[in-house]
């Protein structure tokens, strides 16, 4: 048996894939620290890790501090959480022993802790992945329009780490994409954009979906049979009032049966009246959901697009923000999928592009090759067997 720490942060895209990850270690011998906020202790809880938390508040205060006009204001508020993270992770494991460090390829400065406590780590990352070329090729472009001022606070960030914790942070890319001699990517090569860039220190396992718990609030038997049209945004960018209601207009009092996920922070009441073939909810077991459904239309983040197409179901994206306009454009261009525009978007617009994924067969296709390469991956289960040659390479 191994220690494994793993260090991740607050969001559902983040720690959702890692889940069945954790389950498939902690069932083979390994335990586990977790880190991450309080608002997913249960969840991790439940996997049998040790949970661990960190400042979920200070977290997001230090990380917005950085600025969000480019993507080095961005990678600069990553910076400034270290002095969130960093404190906290040594603090609450002084005098305890790890085999191996696990972290998020994005949050938590994961690969400042690895090099600080001298660790074998593995990158886990739950959106697309960049190489380090791609990644310069990108940043080459945007900082043309990036103030110097950003560059010098990038610099006296990385300057202070060094000072007090002795590690050189050598580029922008180091802190985004937190690199590590093996990465987990949560999808398959086939999704993953200029998939074929990736050497073999990269392991697509695709989707990892594990089992979730299931509020008894939500009747299935509702919609088995009826081929549903589901309609969410996620868990970040959902509080849309205005699109809830426009979607009354595009489906209500059709033949449809429209199920539709608002949140927690939405109210059903701010509405106003739902049409007869809605079923609104606060929240909703989506897997559960989608295994009936023929139309998802959605935000485009990476789980939700991942669970969509997993379970055979067409798309419509309607990016939000984050990474969630490159997904969208990943759903379109394999032909699983239409990518739509929130700004100035319409009823009949929403409509018409609905009528169109459904009618049309070439959608479905393209929907059942990219599940079946989804489903003959490994997911969780292959990401372990990966963890475990790591293990045996570094001889824990």
């Amino acid at each position: 048996m191994a220690r494994v720490l793993f260090i991740n942060a607050g969001s559902e895209g983040h720690i959702n894939p890692t889940i069945g990850v954790v389950e498939e270690l902690i069932s083979r011998g390994e335990e586990v620290v977790y880190f991450t906020i309080e608002d997913f202790r249960e969840r991790i809880e439940k996997t049998g890790a040790i949970v661990r938390t960190l400042d979920g508040q200070q977290f997001i205060k230090a990380f917005i501090s950085g600025g969000r006009n480019n993507l080095l204001e961005r990678i600069n508020g990553l910076l400034f959480t270290a002095d969130i993270v960093i404190p906290s992770v040594l603090g609450q494991i002084e005098g305890e022993h790890f085999d191996y460090i696990i972290h998020d390829s994005m949050f938590g400065c994961g690969r400042i802790l690895a090099q600080i406590l001298k660790l074998p780590a593995i990158n886990s990352c739950t959106s697309f992945a960049q190489t380090e070329a791609q990644f310069d090729n990108m940043f080459e472009q945007l900082s043309k329009k990036i103030p110097a001022e950003t560059f010098s606070e990038f610099q006296r960030l990385t300057a202070r780490i060094e000072e007090k914790y002795g590690i050189k942070i050598l580029s922008p890319y180091e802190v985004f994409c937190n690199p590590a001699p093996l990465t987990i990517v949560y999808t398959t090569r086939e999704f993953q954009p200029f998939g074929e860039a990736f050497d073999h220190t990269y392991k697509f396992i695709g989707p990892s979906i594990s089992t979730r718990f299931i509020q008894e609030n939500f009747d299935l038997t509702a919609i088995k049979g009826k081929g549903p049209i589901y309609i969410s945004l996620g868990t970040v960018f959902n509080q849309a009032i205005d699109f809830y209601k426009l979607c009354f207009k595009a489906f209500g009092n059709t033949d449809h049966t429209v199920v539709m996920s608002i949140g927690e922070k939405a109210r059903a009441s701010d509405l106003g009246e739902i049409p007869k073939n809605f079923i609104v909810k606060n929240y909703v077991p989506q897997t559960e959901v989608l295994k009936y459904t023929k139309l998802f239309i959605t935000h485009g983040g990476m789980n939700s697009t991942h669970e969509g197409l997993y379970y055979g179901v067409p798309l419509i994206v309607i990016p939000q923000g984050a990474d969630q306009p490159i997904i969208a454009g990943q759903v379109a261009k394999i032909g699983a999928g239409m990518q739509l525009q929130m700004q100035g978007l319409t009823a009949n617009q929403l409509r018409e592009a609905a009528d169109h994924v459904l009618n049309n067969p070439s959608f479905q296709k393209a929907v059942s090759n990219i599940r079946e390469s989804f489903q003959k991956s490994g997911g969780y289960h292959q990401a372990v067997d990966e963890i475990f040659k790591f293990k045996s390479k570094y001889d824990i």
